[in-house]
């Protein structure tokens, strides 16, 4: 398919390369940074533009992949009668896109996504459309990057996304606060990097309910005391431990 790229952050970046490698034409790139959407389309091998007026208007398909507050701004330019528009945000409805096109959906990628990390992921595609044969469109469109499509409207996605916060975000954050700790207390934090690598591969074959592990979930009142007096130079740590600790246990005997 030939394809016009809106947008030149990490969305945009990481599903540029992995249309480019599935075989699709990236005919040109569109930015409002005339030097990142001039980097990008170097990359991609095809043209750039930050201007509206001269965005080809020959594509079968409008990516847009732009943070969820620049979508409103963006539709009022994107009117392309009988192409496919598409944005990639989880919690932006898709008739965002009604006044652009009468052909619009949703290509959200499920999945943390960084430019500068140039392996390409494995990205789990979620869509949506407005009509059958464009959903019928942006399936194969998926199925050329991902092995897994799964189909869902607006609501669904936005829970899929709030799932996503958890498991990605919020864990990620864990990782930072633990990351500054052993900085601070003089700690490789390289030594922890075996046991996250074993609880995320864990997480694939057994359900994580059933291999939670650690202090909470045994109850042991003396190991936790210990942990929350440890904790006095870090008072948010300390609140976040006794928080997730309560609802470990209150999880396990519920």
């Amino acid at each position: 398919m030939n394809i016009v790229i809106i947008g030149t952050g990490n969305t945009a970046s990481v599903l540029g390369r992995k249309l480019k490698a599935a075989g699709h034409c990236i005919v040109q790139v569109y930015g409002r940074n005339s030097k990142d959407a001039s980097e990008l389309a170097y990359e991609l091998a095809t043209e750039s533009t930050n201007y509206w007026n001269v965005v080809n208007k020959e594509a079968d398909i409008y990516l847009l992949a732009v943070s969820d507050i620049a979508i409103g701004e963006i539709v009022r330019e994107l009117h392309f009668p009988g192409k496919i528009i598409v944005h990639t945000a989880a919690s932006v409805s898709k008739f965002i896109l009604d006044k652009s096109s009468e052909h619009y959906g949703v290509f959200y990628p499920l999945q943390s996504l960084r430019k500068e990390i140039q392996a390409l992921p494995d990205i789990p595609m979620i869509i949506d459309a407005s009509d059958p044969t464009t959903l019928g469109q942006l399936k194969m469109l998926a199925m050329t990057i991902s092995d897994s499509v799964t189909i869902a409207d607006d609501e669904q996605r936005k829970k899929i996304h709030l799932a996503a916060v958890f498991c990605n975000n919020f864990v990620n954050h864990l990782y930072t606060l633990a990351e500054n700790y052993c900085n601070k207390e003089g700690i490789e934090f390289k030594l922890l990097m075996p046991l996250i690598k074993e609880t995320a591969g864990r997480v694939e074959f057994v359900s994580p309910g059933i291999s939670q592990t650690g202090p909470a979930v045994r109850n042991d009142h003396a190991t936790m005391e210990e942990h929350l007096k440890m904790l006095d130079a870090y008072p948010e740590m300390k609140k976040l431990y006794v928080l997730l600790s309560q609802s470990i246990y209150f999880e396990k005997v519920s």
